[in-house]
Parts: C-alpha cells; sequence; structure tokens
C-alpha cells in the first residue's frame, strides 16, 4: 500500500477489512489538509500582498463574519441574499449557513461512499482515475502511479500535522500561520 512502511507496533492493520477502511479514512483525511492548509494560508497571502479586502483573512475568524452586522463577504463584496428571503436565506442566517453545508456536503460524502463515479469498472475508489479524476493523464503509467500515490500520502500526512500546528498556533497566539 502507498506509504506502508511496514511500522505498525500496536496491530492496526491485523484486519484487512479495519485496515482498508483506515486506509480510506487516512486518505480523505489527507486530502481534506492539504486543502484546507492551502486554504488557510491563501486568505491571509492574498491580504498581505494583493490587498485583497477580507473582513477577517485569519482562517479561524472567517465563521465569526456571519454573526457582524455585514454578514458575510467575498473578496470585498457584500453576499446581499437577503432581498427576497430577508428572513429565511441570507448571509446572516447559520441555520441556512449550516443546513447548506450539510446538504452538499452530505450529498458529495453520501454519492462517494454509495461507488460515486469510479472511472472504469473495477478500479480502486480511492485512486479512481479517469477523465475526470486525472484528465492529463499522469497516472497512465502504472509506475507514474505508484510513485504519485506514495508523494500523496506523504504530503496529506505532513499537511495534517501543519493543520495540527495551525489549530496550536491560533490557540496560543491568536495569529494567523502567515502571521
Amino acid at each position: 500500500f502507498p506509504g506502508d512502511y511496514g511500522w505498525d507496533h500496536i496491530g492496526l492493520s491485523a484486519d484487512p477489512t479495519t485496515f482498508q477502511r483506515y486506509r480510506e479514512t487516512e486518505l480523505i483525511h489527507a486530502r481534506w489538509a492539504m486543502a484546507g492548509a492551502l486554504g488557510c494560508l491563501v486568505p491571509e497571502l492574498l491580504s498581505m500582498y494583493a490587498n485583497v479586502p477580507y473582513q477577517h483573512p485569519e482562517w479561524f475568524k472567517a465563521g465569526s463574519d456571519i454573526f457582524t452586522d455585514k454578514g458575510v463577504e467575498y473578496f470585498g463584496n457584500s453576499v446581499v441574499l437577503n432581498s427576497q428571503f430577508p428572513s429565511i436565506v441570507n448571509s446572516k442566517n447559520a441555520v441556512t449557513l449550516l443546513l447548506t453545508q450539510v446538504i452538499l456536503m452530505g450529498g458529495a460524502e453520501a454519492y462517494r461512499v454509495n461507488g460515486g463515479p469510479l472511472g472504469e469498472k473495477g478500479s480502486d475508489p480511492l485512486y479512481p482515475g479517469g477523465e475526470f479524476f486525472d484528465p492529463l493523464g499522469f497516472a497512465e503509467d502504472p509506475d507514474t502511479a505508484a510513485e504519485l500515490k506514495v508523494k500523496e500520502i506523504k504530503n496529506g500526512r505532513l499537511a495534517m500535522v501543519a493543520m495540527l500546528g495551525y489549530y496550536v498556533q491560533a490557540i496560543v497566539t491568536g495569529k494567523g500561520p502567515v502571521e
């Protein structure tokens, strides 16, 4: 398996079914951590070096925007959704935000868990390939694909540790990762 170096001193991979679940969970968390680590950096970098206006460029303060008078702003522009449905859908309604998140992410995750778009039949659901998941054909060569899988899990593990560092830094210093 990609990233497996035989170090399992507590026997987490003893049961193949459980190991498969752990492998899938680790890879999904690694992919989200890579996206999250980048997502924590970009707003701060844009506000510091490109003068893009953000209410709160720090990743841990961004969610609090929904409770301000302005509501949520993207790139300095207020999201005006309260004109048609003032009491139900607007940029200050946390319930709407939560429901939207649950529906969109829950739907995507349910689609993935129930088979989703697997590319070619019989392909690995964690690395589906095909025109949607590998449009540039990076993994057409099996040796290259194996190397890319190892790189992905190594970078994902690093991103998970980086996110832990972001959390601790935010709690201790109250500053974002760039500042």
